[in-house]
């Protein structure tokens, strides 16, 4: 009897410890799943999160490059559709013509590629020679304002058409005025 008594005794510890020690177990068992499960979760949302930000930023990049191109061609084209006005029968720039030579010796700057042909042009008073030397004057006065901010020469050629070239045909001094000009065209 005593030995069953010891048994029982020895039963009644030892179940509950058994019962004690597999339950923890499972505990930490569902404790690491549910860990794992964690940390899967946050390096899924890391991850994305990653992704969103590298797409935000591939996004500005590409629009960057976008409006770079679009400034830039816009500027092309407005380096060679403005042109330099010069005062009847002379070849000294103005005001106005310097500050938008200093726009193009920026752009030829900022595009080192670039060359361009620089066009003399006149108006219709006058002769034909005369013409032609006064938009040979007007095209260096141009060339040589754009050498003084640092545009090397070689990027730049001269050519005179006198009056055989009037971008308005009329007879007025509007029309005249239109005429009296150094073009730009690039090459």
């Amino acid at each position: 009897m005593r030995k069953r008594m010891w048994i029982f005794i020895a039963l009644s510890l030892l179940v509950p410890g058994l019962l004690f020690t597999a339950s923890c177990g499972k505990k930490k068992i569902q404790t690491d799943a549910t860990a794992s499960q964690v940390d899967a979760d946050a390096a899924r949302r890391a991850e994305m999160e990653r992704q969103r930000l590298a797409e935000e930023d591939r996004l500005r990049e590409e629009a960057l490059r976008d409006e770079a191109m679009r400034r830039e061609q816009m500027t092309s084209d407005r380096f060679g559709s403005e042109d330099v006005y010069f005062e009847f029968d002379s070849s000294v720039l103005t005001f106005d013509s310097q500050e938008l030579l200093k726009e193009k010796a920026e752009w030829l700057k900022n595009n080192s590629g670039a060359r361009t042909v620089i066009e003399g042009h006149c108006d219709e008073r006058g002769t034909s020679e005369y013409n032609l030397a006064l938009g040979d004057r007007r095209a260096e006065s141009a060339k040589t304002f754009l050498i003084n901010l640092g545009i090397s020469a070689s990027r730049m050629t001269t050519i005179s058409y006198g009056e055989e070239k009037p971008v308005d045909t009329g007879d007025s001094e509007s029309a005249y005025a239109k005429n009296r000009r150094a073009h730009f065209v690039l090459k």
